[in-house]
């Protein structure tokens, strides 16, 4: 499915983002953790805040960094690290978190519904 075709939802603007962290949202029933990364190809991503290792919902307040070249969150509590482009656990690839296209839309923040 192309961006085109996607339905996307307004979750916040820009001005509610932090540069190199991350911050909640609650979609529906499902919180999403999203992250700003400013000067990176894709400067933002999208991700479940659901840690599927200690089952809280954390992973907003996860630290970014660089793994092997790859764009991760690390888990708060067990530090797992989970990449922000696929949500594919660095550690254990039989776990992972959902993640979702998003962009931005002007000064909007739009994910795909």
């Amino acid at each position: 499915m192309t961006t085109e075709t996607l339905a996307w939802q307004k979750v916040c603007t820009k001005a509610d983002l932090v540069a190199f962290s991350g911050i909640a949202a609650l979609v529906g029933e499902e919180q999403v953790a999203i992250f700003y990364m400013p000067g990176v190809d894709q400067e933002i991503f999208a991700v479940a805040n659901h840690d599927p290792f200690s089952g809280a919902n954390v992973i907003a307040r996860g630290i970014v960094g660089d793994l092997k070249g790859e764009l991760v969150v690390a888990s708060p509590l067990y530090k797992q690290h989970f990449c922000l482009k696929t949500g594919t656990c660095q550690e254990d690839e039989s776990q992972s978190i959902k993640a979702w296209s998003i962009r931005f839309n002007g000064d909007d923040v739009e994910l795909a519904a």
